[in-house]
């Protein structure tokens, strides 16, 4: 027998492998198929099942190319209704791999067909359960996001408790917990950065587990949840009725522009110029009105929260020879249209003598400097909310990087913005993004909160951070 976690970290998602005489079964697989497949050739194995454990919001999954190359099955939980061809699991169907069986049962809550699979092993005693988005560790999934006709959030956190208590509690504490996320995904709001665990475990360490009622339940479970990224609902009507093959997108996509040509299919298409290298490097020289998400940090996320249309073209400007990665990790979130990327990167760019712009950055030291000499700075705190609530710069201001198009409207123009996040990531995203609206006045502070709290810098007191942090 062999389960295989496949853990992408810029996702925070979870793929498994199962395989077991010959066969095999996907649950949760990623956009981009080519792994499983060169895994199940690599031990000569035959994928019969694709399994998924409910509509994801978070991340569009390979069932439908996977499906296509290797001829496996897709199957869903009951209630799942596809506009492809799909196997609708009855509640306690079983599934062979081998020797192995795999049965769906239903655990509605997080959404209406959401399905855990119970794997039994050679000697049919149960081994592992693979939750979904039913139970992380650490937390459960979110009940707020596919609410149906006058479903409330209470009502389907509801429904969740009965489905943990029914389904998976009555199962023997030493079954390994596989769920589809780990911490960072916000699909939960208190996920442990273990990516699995024992259900005896969970029972004693799970703060949603340990709920003494279901009435406790539901009030913990729904409290502290910030609004859904907008590209989620996008996401989970991709998984249901279907999307482009990959490959496709990646024949798009994988276009090198010179320079020239660059500006040319800007004009023409109204491409969003996305920069994906450091935030320190765009800083020193970018394309005007680019903005930086870089690769090195949660990456499709961030794009998926801040480009409201699934649609647009995008043009990309890469570290050399990162273009098909950015490629994958944006249609792993349903962006598949990019139209090219900029052939010897932003040096190309510069050699032809284009024009270029810069961000100021400055460092901790250098901040608190400025600010001792000037206490009127505007200051932005662009982290999630939660860890704004914790700590933060007595003068700074919260403004949430996930919201800047709602605050964006409140700035002035003439004024100067220094910008902070946790350690710059953000910081520079939300500074790019003002930049390319017209906001020229704004300075990124280098090594954001994590380095100010070195300054002597007047902060506010520690307070435990709620879990709307995490979400």
């Amino acid at each position: 027998m062999i389960i295989e976690q496949i853990y992408t970290g810029c996702l925070a998602e979870a793929a498994y492998y199962i395989e077991h005489n010959g066969e095999a079964a996907i649950v949760d697989p990623l956009r981009e198929v080519g792994p499983y497949l060169k895994r199940a050739e690599k031990s000569g194995s035959t994928i019969k099942y694709i399994f998924e454990t409910h509509f994801h919001a978070d991340f569009v999954s390979g069932h439908l190319d996977l499906a296509e190359k290797s001829g496996a099955l897709i199957v869903y939980g009951p209630t799942a209704n596809t506009d492809f061809k799909s196997h609708i699991a009855h509640d306690g169907e079983q599934f062979q791999i081998g020797g192995l069986t795999l049965t769906a049962l239903h655990t509605p809550g997080h959404t209406p067909e959401s399905t855990s699979y119970l794997l039994n092993d050679e000697k049919g005693e149960p081994y592992c359960i693979f939750t979904g988005d039913t139970l992380f560790i650490g937390d459960v999934g979110r009940p707020d996001l596919a609410q149906q006709g006058t479903l409330t959030m209470e009502d389907m956190a509801g429904t969740l408790y009965d489905s943990l208590q029914q389904k998976i509690l009555t199962l023997p504490d030493h079954v390994l917990i596989y769920p589809a996320h780990g911490a960072g995904s916000a699909c939960g709001k208190n996920m442990s950065k273990e990516t699995f665990d024992t259900l005896g475990n969970q029972r004693r360490l799970n703060y949603a587990l340990r709920a003494a009622s279901k009435e406790q339940f539901v009030a913990e479970v729904t409290s502290g949840l910030l609004p859904p990224p907008q590209y989620f609902a996008k996401n989970a009507a991709m998984n249901r009725m279907g999307y482009e093959s990959i490959d496709n997108v990646y024949e798009k996509g994988l276009n090198p522009l010179t320079p020239e040509e660059f500006e040319v299919v800007a004009a023409q298409t109204g491409a969003l110029i996305l920069d994906t290298r450091d935030p320190q490097v765009f800083a020193k020289g970018f394309i005007p009105s680019s903005i930086n998400i870089g690769l090195n940090g949660q990456f499709a996320p961030w794009v998926g929260a801040l480009v409201s249309d699934l649609k647009q073209p995008l043009l990309l400007v890469t570290d050399q020879g990162k273009e098909e990665e950015a490629i994958t990790r944006l249609s792993r979130v349903g962006y598949d249209s990019t139209v090219g990327y900029l052939n010897g990167g932003f040096a190309a760019w510069a050699a032809a003598g284009k024009q270029t712009e810069r961000i100021v950055s400055v460092s901790a030291d250098e901040f608190e400097a400025v600010a001792n000499a000037d206490p009127g700075l505007h200051v932005l705190d662009v982290r999630k909310p939660g860890e704004y609530e914790a700590e933060h710069l007595e003068s700074s201001l919260a403004r949430p990087l996930d919201y800047i198009n709602e605050w964006t409207g409140q700035l002035d123009p003439k004024d100067t913005y220094y910008i902070h996040c946790a350690g710059g990531y953000r910081s520079m995203i939300a500074a790019s993004i003002l930049k390319a609206r017209g906001y020229d006045k704004v300075i990124d502070v280098a090594g954001g909160y994590g380095a100010l709290k070195k300054t002597g810098l007047k902060r506010t007191d520690f307070a435990c951070p709620s879990k709307a942090m995490h979400a």
